[in-house]
């Protein structure tokens, strides 16, 4: 266990209500709420209205819950992190065990009420999710082993799953295809962070590849997962999901990408270092426009298909 799981930090100032949003972490739910609504609307069964907006609602609860309960477990690691230091926690705006009701209470409540606005198997896989966030990755892989990113990346690649089975009340091989484009991102997508953030996570004691097999082993495994994720995301584009649209993104934006691991590979930490880690930095504002634009296209071909003109 975390020192911040075992002794409350008490705040030492008076929380605002941005603190408590701030607990929420409302950067990562924004990709949640996002991924989670491709996947809804991509879904071959209709979903109401209303019934929609509530089942995006308690997924957006439901990922603001893990990221209070994450940001609970790792106040330790977050007070010596330059890039976290601020969080409401390790500044002491907000205690630790408030952090712990918080996500606690709004788990409980956002996969209840899912289950019941949806139907219960979205319900089971948002509790799911949550626990495999808050437990499988944040308490267990994290600090363990520096895949800690490639396995823990599940979490953040279960939101379109979810909103699938919010429509179809189960998996198909379309959302599991969602699955694995966010799951084969996320290596590349936080390698790259960690290229230029090296020294927060060694500071901090988090076995992050660059700090357990340094920044050349990481570079290799930039361009290895990249290599693995291009035919994965322009494959899609010749299922349901995908269409001319989406293929046209998914080209381009693979070839950048790809084009953009093979420059992080070549360089040397000399070179880097002398740039202030531009290429990787570049890389990483590429990775995030990179899944965007891949379900904004699955999107685009789902809204396009209502009106006859999407697919193939």
């Amino acid at each position: 266990m975390s020192d911040a799981s075992i002794t409350p930090q008490a705040a030492t100032g008076e929380a605002e209500f941005g603190d408590y949003i701030a607990l929420l972490k409302p950067r990562v739910m924004s990709l949640v709420v996002f991924t989670a609504f491709v996947g809804l609307v991509a879904a071959p069964v209709p979903v109401h209205p209303v019934i929609a907006f509530c089942a995006v609602l308690f997924i957006a609860i439901g990922g603001g819950a893990s990221g209070a309960l994450n940001m609970w477990y790792d106040a330790d690691i977050d007070a010596v992190m330059k890039r976290t230091a601020r969080r409401p926690i390790p500044s002491g705006r907000v205690g630790a065990q408030e952090a712990l009701g918080l996500g606690l209470a709004l788990a409980g409540f956002s996969c209840v009420m899912l289950a019941l606005a949806a139907n219960v198997f979205s319900g089971l896989f948002l509790a799911f999710t949550i626990f495999f966030y808050a437990v499988v990755y944040t308490i267990w892989l994290k600090r363990w082993t520096p895949q800690n990113i490639v396995i823990g990346g599940a979490a953040g690649a279960f939101p379109p799953m979810i909103g699938w089975a919010v429509a179809t009340g189960g998996v198909s091989i379309e959302s599991v295809l969602m699955f694995l484009l966010v799951f084969m991102w996320t290596p590349p997508h936080f390698w790259a962070l960690a290229l230029f953030m090296k020294s927060d996570y060694e500071t901090a004691g988090v076995p992050m590849l660059t700090v357990t097999h340094g920044r050349p082993a990481t570079r290799r495994h930039i361009v290895a997962y990249t290599l693995l994720l291009a035919p994965l995301a322009i494959g899609t584009g010749f299922t349901s999901i995908g269409g001319p649209l989406y293929m046209a993104v998914a080209v381009v934006l693979n070839v950048l990408f790809l084009a953009g691991a093979l420059r992080i590979w070549r360089r040397d930490e000399t070179q880097a270092a002398a740039d202030g880690y531009k290429v990787e930095r570049s890389f990483f504002r590429l990775s995030l426009i990179y899944l965007f634009a891949h379900f904004a296209a699955i999107l685009g071909e789902a809204v396009l298909g209502h009106y006859g003109m999407g697919g193939w």
